[in-house]
């Protein structure tokens, strides 16, 4: 299994809405990069061909998810960050441990995205709680691909 460092990347630009005015704004991409220069390279590259005018990297933070898992239908087409706790016992004391980490859920809706997370959860051995599952403001991921 391949590690990801995972960045989200925020693009700022000039958005023409359905009434036809102009608003800048500023979107969340989720970018699978080995440094922040990549990650921005990637991104510039990415978005080039679906932004006309000019527009800018306004913001690059790592992010911390341990997995992501991806749909194939159309409808999902919103990010969900679900909270797992894990759940261990300590050797010694004999007491519950509950380690949290972030997964990322591409699904339509909230029902969705945790039925995902369940599918995509099955085949971990470690018991695990759902602490929340909270919908994103990012747009698209984009997962490295070799050349």
């Amino acid at each position: 299994m391949a590690m990801h460092t995972w960045f989200e990347c925020k693009i700022r630009y000039e958005k023409t809405l359905e009434n036809g005015m102009i608003k800048k704004v500023t979107e969340p991409y989720l970018m699978d990069a080995l440094t922040f220069t990549e990650s921005e390279a990637r991104i510039l590259e990415e978005m080039t061909p679906y932004l006309s005018g000019e527009f800018t990297v306004s913001d690059i933070k790592r992010a911390n998810y341990s997995e992501l898992f991806f749909a194939q239908d159309e409808d999902a087409d919103r990010w969900f960050k679900c909270k797992l706790l894990f759940i261990t016992l300590d050797e010694k004391s004999g007491a519950e441990k509950k380690t949290a980490t972030q997964v990322l859920v591409q699904a339509a809706d909230l029902r969705d995205a945790v039925k995902r997370l369940d599918e995509g959860m099955k085949g971990t051995m470690a018991d695990y709680q759902i602490a929340s599952v909270a919908e994103t403001p990012i747009m698209d991921v984009f997962p490295y691909k070799a050349e």
